[in-house]
């Protein structure tokens, strides 16, 4: 298979400074948050590439930046050999736009309240001026709700049926690629299960490629063919799913891994993960992961560990054998 997507040394920063007046008053510096620090990774066609991590990884940039709503700071995300960010013909930047759609993780929130769900649906084709006669009757249909709806507004909607309508939007411009931010967080476990299995479904019947972000990696495992696992907006270890969940390398990946409910894990005793996630204005040196790290020695403190092969893993750490 031949990859859809190229993300390559790519990083976000924000500045988060108080305004001019006060950093002169106050004397202070410029801050700047690092979300997303040299990420590189590829995602083959018709396949579901997971980024996983804690709250404040990174992951939700990357979606972002993927789809443009978020320019990088540094390197670049091809998709289809494109790059959003630098190229300058106009058709090629509106093709590659038409391929990528966004599920987002808050379905009432990304629902314009206002708006019968047959406007929703069909927005994406009624702005480049295509024809939506019964497009959104047809949508809602294929995700597994009734034709009727598409004159009812989002508030009258459970949460799974908004998500499901989410994804009717989405598919609404024939996408190649679907962001999948945290699809089913802020769902009941019963609708998760419904919505993970339409995806699956529509993955395998339209052929999609999906980038999926989540904290919950019991998801994950159903859900993905690769995973990749980011701290501090580093990636820290990427691998096959099954090689991932069998054998992770990366300390971080195995404090994830014993932190997770396990069916047959009642009576366990874990210990729980140490320390907090460090503050992005003002990372650690070296290895971000380094001070709640139980492996780690004076080495991991002042040089940063380069992303390498053990196997069928790809792993950023000193340690990792």
């Amino acid at each position: 298979m031949s990859a859809i997507i190229k993300v390559e040394h790519l990083t976000r920063v924000f500045d988060v400074s108080k305004p001019l007046l006060n950093r002169v008053i106050e004397r202070l510096p410029r801050a700047l948050l690092t979300a997303v620090s040299d990420v590189s990774f590829e995602i083959e066609e018709n396949s579901v590439y997971a980024l996983v991590g804690e709250s404040g990884s990174g992951k939700s940039t990357i979606g972002k930046i993927m789809v443009g709503l978020v320019a990088p700071t540094e390197g670049s995300v091809q998709i289809s050999g494109v790059d959003l960010a630098s190229e300058t013909d106009a058709a090629k930047i509106e093709a590659v736009r038409s391929e990528i759609q966004m599920i987002f993780q808050d379905p009432f929130a990304s629902l314009n309240p206002r708006w019968r769900v047959r406007d929703v649906i069909a927005e994406p084709v009624a702005a480049k001026g295509g024809d939506t006669t019964g497009l959104a009757e047809k949508l809602l249909e294929q995700v597994g709700l009734s034709a009727a709806d598409a004159g009812k507004y989002p508030h009258e909607f459970s949460g799974g049926q908004r998500q499901r309508i989410c994804i009717a939007r989405a598919l609404a411009s024939n996408p190649r690629i679907i962001v999948c931010d945290e699809p089913t967080s802020a769902l009941d476990v019963s609708v998760q299960a419904q919505v993970l299995n339409l995806m699956s479904d529509l993955r395998e019947e339209l052929g999609l490629t999906y980038l999926f972000i989540s904290h919950d990696l019991t998801v994950v495992q159903h859900m993905a063919d690769r995973i990749g696992v980011l701290y501090l907006g580093r990636l820290v270890e990427e691998a096959p799913r099954d090689v991932l969940f069998n054998d992770p390398k990366h300390p971080y990946t195995q404090m994830l891994f014993a932190a997770a409910p396990k069916m047959d894990g009642f009576g366990r005793e874990i210990e729980a993960p140490k320390g907090e996630i460090p503050d992005a204005i003002n990372p650690p040196t070296g290895c971000a992961f380094h001070p709640r790290c139980p492996l780690a020695v004076e080495r991991c403190s002042r040089e940063r560990p380069e992303m390498r092969n053990i196997g069928k893993t790809r792993v950023a750490c000193h340690m990792a054998e």
